[in-house]
């Protein structure tokens, strides 16, 4: 089964603001995602403390998927930036 995905304006808004390669890259990791969330290649973990019920993925060494199972098959994707997006999520 795949994983459907939802997202939040501000993914949305964030993904606008990534250069072209880095979309085109952060595109390739979302098909990776649709098909097994927790592929390795992805090193997707949980979050912790305020941010107990949220996900990550890595795009890059540097830039990350945030996202939570907002129901059984689907996700939904919070935001996408470097690791300054943890400070830019509400709590």
């Amino acid at each position: 089964m795949t994983l459907v995905l939802d997202s939040t304006t501000e993914f949305d808004r964030d993904y606008k603001k990534l250069q072209r390669p880095l979309q085109l890259l952060t595109k390739e990791r979302l098909n990776i995602f649709i098909e097994d969330p927790f592929a390795r290649t992805l090193k997707t973990h949980k979050l912790s403390g305020n941010y107990q019920d949220v996900w990550a993925f890595s795009v890059d060494h540097r830039y990350r998927v945030l996202f939570w199972f907002s129901s059984k098959g689907v996700a939904e994707l919070l935001r996408v930036d470097d690791h300054s997006v943890y400070r830019k999520m509400k709590a």
